[in-house]
């Protein structure tokens, strides 16, 4: 019985984060990105490879939009999805990013990498920062809709209605008040020479307060809602959302904070 029902959970909380996702494609050993021609004035700043990091469930189909748009902006681009969908431990799921850092920059002959990461991928790539020594190979931090304090509903079970987090190491992990957040985020949160910035919007559904979806000690948080008050954003929709890309894209230019609230 227990058996079913936690079955039926993570299936459940699957299509809360995904929605209409398709069949899981694996993050490939040996990177290889499909690049596109320079094609707009930002692709001369592209001098970074660029990593997608997906989200809890977050298989890596579901990140194509958004490498898409980097790739037609010039930028060489990986979709890295997480161990096991990111339900484990997040600190181990670190350590095997951090073996992924180091296949992007042997393949692409690149000194550093900039990291644009959605969900529990903000906070598997920030312990790589923090704790794995990260920033000497992470030039730009960029998270979309990370519980970087935790969140009420990381408890995706108790948020379905179906009971407590049934024992997915990270749903627990992001939970507010959680022994890993509380590790994380002693200290400095942004570490480094990384240049951070922290993307959220008033309708995540997920990330409750979205205040904690900020960090503090210098970064750039960026509330879509603060420049585009009519702006609607879940938190799925940060990877897909036109007004959203845009400031990942000034970003990772070191562009001020301009959103287009228009952008398709």
């Amino acid at each position: 019985m227990l058996l079913r029902k936690t079955a039926l959970v993570l299936a459940l909380a699957t299509a809360a984060l995904l929605a209409s996702t398709a069949t899981a494609t694996a993050a490939p050993a040996d990177p290889t990105p499909a690049t596109a021609a320079p094609t707009t004035p930002f692709a001369a700043a592209a001098t970074n490879p660029v990593i997608v990091v997906g989200g809890l469930s977050g298989v890596a189909v579901a990140y194509e939009p958004i490498a898409a748009r980097l790739r037609a902006d010039g930028y060489r681009t990986f979709i890295y999805q997480l161990p096991g969908l990111g339900l484990g431990d997040i600190p181990t799921s670190a350590r095997a990013f951090a073996g992924y850092v180091n296949q992007v920059l042997a393949s692409t002959g690149a000194a550093s990498v900039d990291v644009v990461a959605h969900s529990e991928g903000g906070l598997v790539s920030r312990y790589y920062l923090k704790r794995l020594g990260g920033t000497a190979t992470v030039g730009r931090y960029v998270s979309l809709g990370t519980p970087q304090y935790g969140t009420y509903v990381a408890n995706i079970v108790a948020f379905l209605g179906l009971g407590s987090c049934a024992g997915v190491v990270a749903c627990q992990q992001m939970s507010i008040g959680s022994a890993f957040l509380a590790d994380l985020n002693a200290g400095d949160d942004t570490p480094g020479a990384v240049r951070y910035t922290t993307i959220r919007t008033l309708q995540d559904e997920l990330v409750r307060p979205t205040g904690n979806a900020a960090v503090n000690d210098g970064a750039t948080n960026v509330l879509i809602q603060s420049y585009c008050p009519l702006r609607v954003v879940g938190h799925l929709g940060l990877v897909l959302d036109g007004t959203a890309y845009t400031i990942v894209r000034g970003a990772l230019v070191d562009g001020p904070v301009r959103p287009n609230c228009l952008a398709l």
